[in-house]
């Protein structure tokens, strides 16, 4: 993935969004409709959907003649300070990709997006009830899904094999001493991108679910306490796992997309293991050369003596969303997007999974296969923190984890530091 972070750039974007890009014209001779154009922020800068959406534009423009679709493609953490930027003041693009939940619902409560519920009413029964779900509140659809997944432990199978590992593991424990047999070989364990602080984020979360439950997360987000013991003592597994040192050297300072970065340090084999998406094979192989048939997948493990399940599952997917002055075309390229015979070919192309009833069929990869049968048992469901609760309570579980990982925050400063900002946003 390339960051885009061009003060000229930022410029043109914050100058052109909002209001519907350009104002269409007046209607034109014997009916025909206006010019417009629509600006479309998005963040698929690796393949193969960089150049789908990008192949979907153009057939809505060639459909539609006066329309003029201009996309602004950004890294995620370059994605996310833009969208922040653009949204505190008052504006929004005319389509944006939106990971919904408690961000997605700040936006609609500064009347920054649009109800779709009306104009989409045709199409609702289509899409899957877990792919929608981040996207509804109140009863209302403000965002279509474009993808859904869940976070897991993608690894070397040649790697796990030379440190002596003949399966992967089941519990934390086990995957505590795998991390400790593939250092006793030489192999760096896990590769991640300490410096864009996000990716690091999944392992606190991951054992909060495991060890204190999603009933548990859902209760913290009511009550703004991350304080109770399960909170901690996830913390004290995360500090577990880093003080074994199981990442590449200079983590801390390492991107998640960029040439040295973690999905490099993975898809070149420098490293056994990374925690993440349903994307990380394409990005491995867009950052690096790509693992192949070498890589494999495996759900993240159960912690003994917790309350979650090892079928929770969390992550999440992404999905489009439009600005509340954007024209009517924006809402049709959203339909567009998300019809079977285009969404289907993203599927098809391993850059998405289903979120449409009857698209199962379009997986074709092994690994990802396995991630949409897990989807599809799962128990339960948790979005990403950083997009479940408020931005600002998001980003400290964000910050606190990277000091916690990085060895400046004990657990108990970890969850009392979240708890102070969840606080505040009351």
């Amino acid at each position: 993935m390339v960051l885009i972070a061009a003060t000229v750039l930022i410029a043109a974007l914050i100058a052109g969004c909002g209001g519907g890009g350009e104002p269409a014209s007046p209607q034109g001779e014997g009916g025909s409709p206006g010019k417009v154009t629509l600006e479309w922020w998005h963040l698929s800068t690796a393949d193969p959907l960089k150049t789908l959406w990008d192949q979907r534009a153009k057939e809505f423009m060639a459909k539609n003649p006066n329309v003029t679709i201009k996309a602004t493609v950004l890294e995620n953490d370059a994605y996310k300070a833009k969208l922040t930027t653009i949204t505190q003041s008052g504006k929004a693009p005319d389509i944006f990709a939106t990971w919904g939940g408690g961000v997605l619902q700040q936006q609609i409560e500064a009347g920054l997006v649009k109800d779709l519920s009306g104009d989409i009413a045709d199409v609702l029964p289509t899409f899957t009830p877990a792919a929608l779900s981040a996207y509804q509140f109140d009863g209302k659809t403000y965002g279509l899904p474009t993808d859904i997944g869940l976070v897991g432990f993608w690894y070397n199978k040649k790697l796990f094999e030379n440190a002596g590992i003949s399966e992967p593991p089941a519990t934390w424990s086990a995957f505590l001493e795998d991390v400790r047999k593939l250092k006793a070989a030489g192999i760096t364990p896990i590769a991640l991108a300490g410096k864009e602080k996000w990716p690091g984020h999944y392992y606190w979360a991951y054992l909060a679910m495991r060890i204190a439950g999603l009933d548990a997360l859902k209760q913290a987000a009511a009550d703004h306490d991350f304080t109770k013991p399960d909170f901690v003592a996830a913390g004290q597994q995360v500090k577990a796992l880093a003080d074994l040192q199981p990442f590449q050297k200079g983590f801390l300072g390492a991107g998640y997309g960029t040439p040295d970065g973690q999905a490099a340090t993975m898809g070149n084999g420098k490293a056994a293991m990374e925690l993440m998406g349903q994307w990380a094979p394409a990005t491995q192989e867009d950052a690096g050369e790509g693992l192949g048939d070498d890589l494999g997948f495996f759900p993240f493990p159960a912690v003994e003596g917790g309350k979650g399940s090892i079928g929770d599952a969390f992550g999440g997917g992404g999905g489009l969303a439009v600005g509340a002055d954007a024209p009517k075309e924006a809402v049709d390229f959203v339909k567009y997007m998300t019809e079977m015979e285009n969404h289907a070919k993203a599927v098809e192309a391993g850059g998405v999974l289903p979120v449409l009833k009857g698209e199962e069929s379009a997986v074709k990869d092994a690994n990802l296969k396995q991630v949409a049968t897990l989807l599809a048992e799962a128990g339960g469901y948790q979005l990403y923190l950083d997009q479940a609760y408020p931005p600002a309570v998001g980003q400290q579980v964000n910050d606190s984890v990277a000091e916690l990982i990085g060895g400046t925050k004990t657990p108990e400063e970890v969850s009392q530091d979240i708890t102070e900002v969840a606080k505040s946003e009351e």
